[in-house]
């Protein structure tokens, strides 16, 4: 009969009770548990489970490329970062409340690791999340405008509950690009979706690579109407000097 029992939480994808259950039923036998002690961890194993593997599965999809945690950023190398300020907002409160944040400063300043450290944050505690390089995600926005996908494509996005975009630059861009690039911000606004930015440009210069000029106005008046902005003016931790 263990068994039978083993095989049907197989077939019914349990694989949670699976794990547990012959050291349970034998913890069962041995202390004389009753029904309700036997089945409480069983189905606490299987919760726990179904958890964990929501989590792996969220972060597969979020397509992080590396592995920083806020755990691992080397901050006593980066004195430039108030880490009391990361830390409060890897509680995720800024998600609560619609914020965007915008990682600022020179190339090599941690800016990427710190915003994959709370994207990763708020995937592990439940959010639905996605890493892109805006240029990647600008050129899948171009990609979809030939099968006429760009509404699917933005209502997919407009669904995280955080979306990073990473190293917006000096791009090359067309003027389709921008435009669905400047809804699928307005949608995010509109939603109170978190929109985490990391950028080496100052705002002023956002104008040079994005027109026309009245559209960039609204794109950072509600970027900035709800939002944390975090300049990093500290050495590059790709520098010799940052590893002494």
């Amino acid at each position: 009969m263990k068994n039978e029992i083993a095989e049907l939480l197989e077939e019914l994808k349990c694989k949670g009770m699976a794990a547990v259950l012959p050291e349970l039923l034998s913890k069962a036998e041995k202390n004389g548990w009753s029904h309700h002690e036997l089945l409480l961890p069983l189905f606490q194993e299987e919760l726990l489970h179904r958890k964990e593997r929501s989590t792996r599965n969220r972060l597969t999809r979020a397509k992080i490329p590396w592995a920083w945690t806020l755990n691992s950023f080397p901050f006593d190398r980066q004195p430039a970062v108030d880490q009391t300020r990361i830390r409060t907002l890897a509680g995720l409160d800024f998600m609560e409340r619609g914020e965007n944040i915008v990682f600022t400063g020179p190339t090599g300043t941690g800016k990427s690791g710190l915003a994959s450290g709370i994207l990763r944050q708020a995937i592990i505690s439940g959010a639905r999340g996605r890493f892109y390089n805006v240029q990647d995600l600008l050129d899948e926005l171009y990609a979809s405008l030939a099968d006429h996908s760009t509404p699917k494509l933005l209502r997919k996005l407009c669904r995280y509950d955080v979306l990073l975009l990473d190293e917006l630059s000096y791009l090359t861009l067309t003027s389709e690009q921008m435009n669905s690039f400047f809804k699928l911000m307005k949608e995010r606004y509109e939603a109170r979706r978190s929109t985490i930015i990391t950028t080496n440009l100052t705002f002023e210069n956002w104008y040079e690579i994005l027109k026309p000029k009245d559209m960039v106005d609204a794109l950072l008046d509600r970027l900035r109407h709800r939002c944390c902005i975090i300049h990093i003016d500290g050495e590059s931790l790709r520098s010799p000097s940052a590893d002494e």
